[in-house]
């Protein structure tokens, strides 16, 4: 099922990032410079493990995880947090935590693109990729 999501994805559109690095506790440069940020991403996986790997002019990031497991993970604004994803109902549902803190990064297939959506607190971002 996660192979459905194996590719190279640009980021076309996005609503609310700002909002909802703000309620990450992302300061005001770091936000500037990641709303500025078209990242691509790209998915590969080897066997049942799965890699996203987040490539732009700001940073890049790579995770590396099995479905169900929890890892480390130094996430592109510097925290340091425990996740853990899964496959629910066709999306790939990703459970950030840190500091008694808790977001959730639901990736799903939507007419050939993926829409990613963050959400913390009721604050929801939507951000839309195409496939390359």
């Amino acid at each position: 099922m996660c192979n459905r999501f194996v590719g190279t994805w640009k980021l076309t559109s996005s609503e609310n990032f700002d909002d909802y690095m703000k309620e990450l506790g992302v300061g005001l440069a770091t936000r500037k410079l990641g709303g500025l940020a078209k990242p691509d991403v790209i998915i590969s996986m080897k066997g049942d493990i799965v890699t996203i790997r987040t490539e732009s002019t700001f940073k890049n990031t790579t995770i590396s995880f099995k479905l169900g497991q929890q890892f480390d993970e130094t996430t592109a604004d510097d925290r340091k947090v425990k996740s853990i994803i899964t496959l629910e109902k066709g999306a790939l549902v990703q459970v950030q935590k840190w500091n008694g803190k808790e977001t959730t990064i639901k990736r799903r297939l939507v007419d050939g693109k993926m829409v990613v959506e963050c959400a913390m607190k009721g604050v929801v971002c939507t951000r839309v990729y195409e496939r390359v």
